[in-house]
């Protein structure tokens, strides 16, 4: 793996969004930046000389704007450009295992969208090795917000997205938000009234956080860190967290379903109307 942020572009006011939020980034990390697009060619264009001649063209386009978007607010950032050939998906998988960090342009699933946005996105935030950050188009000055938020299962093995969050906020020095959303109990579900034992399952998730918190508070004691045992959906609770936020995170279980990798419920809902940038970052 080499020490260096990815971003994919296409041209899009999506993917330049997110050339501006991974350039501050790569910045933050002092690592170099590294911009990558993918012409997917059928065979017919692979055969046309002309046609992929003016493919090419493009591509060469596409990456000198963004190159010149980076390093607009960075100067003496080290950015490197890259074109290949080849399937979009697994290209950018590739790149994103290789990398400290891949960003990608991101849009709702449903929309008109270009090659990096939509399903291709949210496919490679489900099946990448390391982590992926998905930037829409409104989140174009989510790069200069300093705020980090991270929605919590109180379970074991989250050290890799406490990890990747509490190094977040410490570059950008405006404190982490912990915010773990728990409902009802299913006997309150199902008779429609208030269970009195929910009271003490919020008093054990707010517990249960503080444990999970305190060696990561010790490893960074200069991190600010609001930690919050909230009622309610996650999707929405995560979503209202993030108002104003420089960056939101959410772990993935690296499994398999038999139709393949998935996203979660939770994590397709947030990106699809988070209005900070997205982390998704894989728990094993």
């Amino acid at each position: 793996m080499t020490a260096r942020v990815v971003v994919g572009v296409d041209g899009s006011p999506e993917s330049l969004a997110a050339v501006e939020w991974a350039a501050h980034e790569a910045a933050l990390r002092h690592v170099p930046l590294c911009l990558l697009h993918v012409e997917e060619r059928t065979r017919a264009q692979r055969v046309h000389g002309q046609v992929a001649f003016a493919l090419a063209s493009r591509s060469r386009a596409v990456l000198r704007d963004a190159a010149e978007r980076a390093r607009r607010g960075h100067p003496r950032l080290r950015v490197m450009t890259r074109c290949d050939v080849g399937r979009v998906a697994g290209t950018l998988r590739g790149a994103a295992d290789g990398a400290d960090l891949m960003v990608v342009g991101s849009r709702a699933l449903g929309e008109v969208a270009g090659f990096l946005l939509g399903s291709v996105s949210q496919a490679l935030a489900g099946t990448a090795g390391r982590p992926v950050v998905l930037v829409r188009a409104d989140c174009a000055d989510a790069a200069a917000r300093t705020a980090v938020v991270v929605g919590l299962e109180l379970i074991d093995g989250s050290d890799a997205l406490l990890g990747f969050v509490f190094a977040e906020a410490d570059r950008r020095g405006g404190g982490l938000r912990v915010l773990h959303c728990w409902g009802p109990s299913a006997a309150t579900v199902s008779s429609g009234t208030t269970d009195p034992g929910d009271e003490e399952r919020g008093r054990h998730a707010a517990e249960r956080l503080t444990e999970l918190l305190r060696p990561w508070r010790r490893r960074y004691p200069g991190v600010c860190v609001i930690p919050e045992a909230v009622f309610g959906p996650p999707s929405a609770g995560l979503s209202e967290a993030a108002r104003g936020a420089g960056l939101l995170a959410v772990g993935r279980r690296r499994r398999r379903l038999p139709t393949g990798p998935r996203l979660g419920r939770v994590t397709h809902a947030v990106i699809s109307h988070c209005t900070a940038p997205v982390a998704v970052v894989p728990l094993d």
